[in-house]
This record gives structure tokens, sequence and C-alpha cells, in this order.
């Protein structure tokens, strides 16, 4: 990021070998660059309004990507390294053109027109056109439909004691208790869809009860979807993660 007067920000240069996640990217106010959010080893600190939490993995492969999880990370680098606005996802149309030329990205004439229109080009925008262009040219669109939703398990854990209740609260006599939380999580990140196709696909596969074997011997069934801030901040290293736990929810503060 250029901030005048021949001074720049700069990322981690390096790969790490634990990472970092933090709230205050999900709410646009800093950008954790990907040697942080893809360390050697699946352990990333988390930070909050308040103080540090962890959230790690036992199994390193959450951290490998698909073909087109691959391609997405390239051209996701390549726009960034465009991105004077210090994260705020949109470039120039100057940018855009090096962006495509470095990606290989074959937009036909009308949508690369309409794209530059405005004469900024937001990610998101960006995105969407990715994904209905063949990956032939450069795009995201899979006609094979073998996008790769991915499904583990993850932990968080917070050190700072919380109250939890000592045994079953509909026994009478239960009495709180302060002690640090460790919380498992289930992950679902869902195949490179749009938003609305994957939150209708969720919606459909609740509701019409599927014992289709090909799924459930890929992976347990999609748990219901909970929220809390730090699913906010592990969306920001695996984007439209669905998240879901038993018991209270994980705290972060």
């Amino acid at each position: 990021m250029d901030l005048g007067g021949g001074m720049s920000l700069k990322g981690i240069p390096n790969s790490v070998e634990v990472g970092f996640l933090t709230l205050l990217e999900s709410l646009n106010l800093c950008k954790v660059g990907q040697y942080l959010k893809c360390p050697k080893w699946p352990i990333w600190v988390v930070g909050s309004e308040s103080h540090y939490t962890v959230v790690f993995a036992l199994n390193p492969n959450v951290q490998e990507e698909n073909e087109l999880e691959e391609r997405e990370s390239k051209i996701r680098r390549a726009f960034d390294a465009q991105d004077q606005s210090g994260g705020g996802g949109f470039i120039t149309v100057e940018g855009f053109q090096q962006v495509l030329r470095d990606t290989d990205i074959n937009f036909p004439s009308d949508k690369l027109e309409d794209l530059c229109n405005a004469g900024i080009i937001v990610w998101s925008e960006f995105w969407q056109a990715l994904l209905q262009l063949d990956k032939r040219a450069g795009g995201m669109k899979d006609p094979t439909g073998l996008m790769g939703k991915k499904q583990f398990t993850i932990y968080h854990f917070n050190g700072i004691a919380k109250s939890v209740l000592n045994g079953n609260a509909n026994i009478g006599g239960s009495s709180p208790i302060q002690r640090p939380r460790l919380c498992k999580l289930n992950v679902t990140v869902p195949p490179r869809w749009t938003q609305d196709e994957y939150l209708a696909d969720v919606v459909s596969a609740s509701t019409s009860g599927s014992k289709d074997d090909s799924v459930l011997s890929l992976a347990p069934p999609v748990q219901t979807s909970q929220h809390a801030p730090l699913v906010d901040c592990i969306r920001t290293r695996w984007p439209r993660a669905v998240c879901s736990w038993a018991g209270d929810v994980p705290s972060i503060v």
C-alpha cells in the first residue's frame, strides 16, 4: 500500500510457522496477508478487540487447496498486488488490465467493457464474473461440477476464564465455575458457487432428508449454521465457511 511521500506498507515477506487472523479484517479495518493466513502449521492466533485466542487443527490437510482453490488464490494475489486502497477490494482499470495479463484471463469484449465501465473494478463483481467464465478462458466455471466442498474440524482455545455450567443446567444446585474454554468446531466450506446458490442448496438439503450414499461416504451431513464473531474470523481464511459447535458459543473476548 502506497502511503505517499516515498513510504509504502508491506505485508509479511515469507511463510511463517504460526498464522494470524483478526476480527478487524472481517470489519474491513485491515487485511491479513496470505502468508499469515496459510502458515506451515494449522495454528492461528486470533485477535479480537480485547485479547488473543488460538484456533488450531489436528489435521494439517485443512491447509491443502484443490486446483480451483489454488487458481483463486493466484488471482486474488494478483488483484491485491494492484489494490492501493489498503484492502478495500477495488483497483483501477489499468491495474485490472495487469491482473488479466498476469493470470491469463480472457473475458469477452462485452463483459470486459461492463467490468471497466465504472472506472474501478470491485473484487466482488470481478469474482462473480469469473464464476461465469469457463476455465478454458481463465475463469472459475467448472462444467464437471467437481468444485470441491471441504469439511473438517478445528478447535478454539480461550485461555481467559469463562463461565461454564458445572454439570447439567437442568439439575438443581448447579453452579457456574470459571475455567478456560476449548471448543470443537465443525467447518464446512462450500464449493465455489455463488452465495445464493449455496444457501439454496443448504435449505434444500435440510428439508429433503436425502440419503444419498455418494454424499454420506465423503463427509458427514451438513450441520446447521451457527454464528459468532469467531466465525467472522474463520471466514477471512475460508470464505463462505459454515460453522457449528455443541454447547456455549465460542468467545474471542
